[in-house]
């Protein structure tokens, strides 16, 4: 008689954490939004809508 593997269909192969949110963009110096992993829109801080506190905080926590 022939072994049966059982396959487990919903775990996911690839545990890596997707973007998703705000972020500053160090090497281009814009922020940037991403969806679900890709980029969505990306603008320069002197364009971006927000006060200059939440700037300040994204750029130095959410830098990538």
């Amino acid at each position: 008689m022939s072994n049966v593997e059982q396959l487990d269909l919903f775990t996911l192969t690839d545990p890596s954490p997707v973007l998703n949110g705000m972020y500053y963009e160090q090497s281009t110096n814009r922020f940037v939004s991403y969806v679900l992993g890709r980029r969505y829109f990306e603008v320069t801080p002197s364009r971006c809508l927000g006060d200059k506190d939440w700037k300040e905080r994204t750029m130095r926590e959410r830098a990538i």
